[in-house]
């Protein structure tokens, strides 16, 4: 079997203080067989000319307006041509230059691949690890009880993804992961902490939207009920965690 395809797809957003992080951690994987996409939405802050300086690394790019981060990854999406995709954001980075090797060394031809995620400050300090850790075994029924695999985290096969649910603006990468699980037969956890993400995103300065779209995905995959006792139980576990630890990170 030859070497698969990584679509990898970066969306960005008026972010030049971040950008230059997240292309210089793709176009440095020693992994050769990656479709690099960068979709910016209409930039104004010097992002573009950021992003111009790795052009000849950069597969295709559009900069162009739209309608959300969702609209965006879709743009994305709609290009990609690899076997498999991921989405590594503006900020956000893979753990090391080795990363998409050492993923796709783990085993043939899985439908999903997934892995540990460490958070970055803006500093690009490292603050830990994600309060949901990630599962020995996944399957779409994990996120019944909180999101425990990062978006950055998890490689899936580009014949199972189904493009971004835009009704969600927050949240609709959950929604992407668990019907892309559901078709998947063979899910590899790599056993290696494989991205880096920069917290404070949108759904963070969001929260309380992004838990409301969030329940109601869980809702429409896990059932009323189920989800009702589900979210008891998240409640109770992030209260006992910060009276045990403080506030940590999602």
């Amino acid at each position: 079997m030859g070497k698969p395809i990584l679509s990898v797809v970066t969306i960005v957003y008026n972010n030049v203080r971040d950008i230059a992080y997240t292309l210089r951690s793709v176009t440095q994987q020693t992994y050769p067989h990656i479709q690099y996409i960068v979709v910016d939405g209409l930039s104004n802050d010097g992002t573009m000319e950021v992003i111009q300086g790795f052009a000849d690394k950069i597969d295709i790019l559009i900069s162009e307006k739209d309608k959300g981060i969702y609209d965006a990854m879709n743009k994305g999406l709609k290009q990609a041509t690899g076997d498999y995709i991921i989405f590594i954001n503006s900020g956000d980075e893979f753990m090391d230059d080795n990363t998409v090797a050492n993923v796709f060394s783990c085993a043939e031809d899985a439908d999903i691949y997934y892995g540990e995620t460490k958070l970055i400050a803006e500093d690009r300090t490292i603050l830990g690890d994600r309060r949901h850790k990630t599962p020995e075994a996944f399957t779409w029924r994990s996120f019944s009880r909180g999101m425990n695999i990062c978006h950055q985290a998890i490689y899936i096969k580009r014949s199972l993804a189904p493009t971004y649910d835009t009704q969600y603006q927050l949240s609709a990468d959950i929604d992407w992961v668990i019907k892309s699980a559901k078709k998947a037969k063979k899910i590899v956890n790599t056993q290696q902490y494989v991205a880096r993400y920069l917290v404070g995103g949108m759904s963070q300065k969001r929260h309380r939207q992004s838990l409301k779209e969030r329940y109601e995905i869980f809702k429409k995959h896990y059932g009323l009920i189920p989800n009702f006792f589900n979210h008891l139980f998240i409640g109770l576990r992030l209260v006992f965690q910060r009276l045990k630890n403080g506030k940590t990170q999602d």
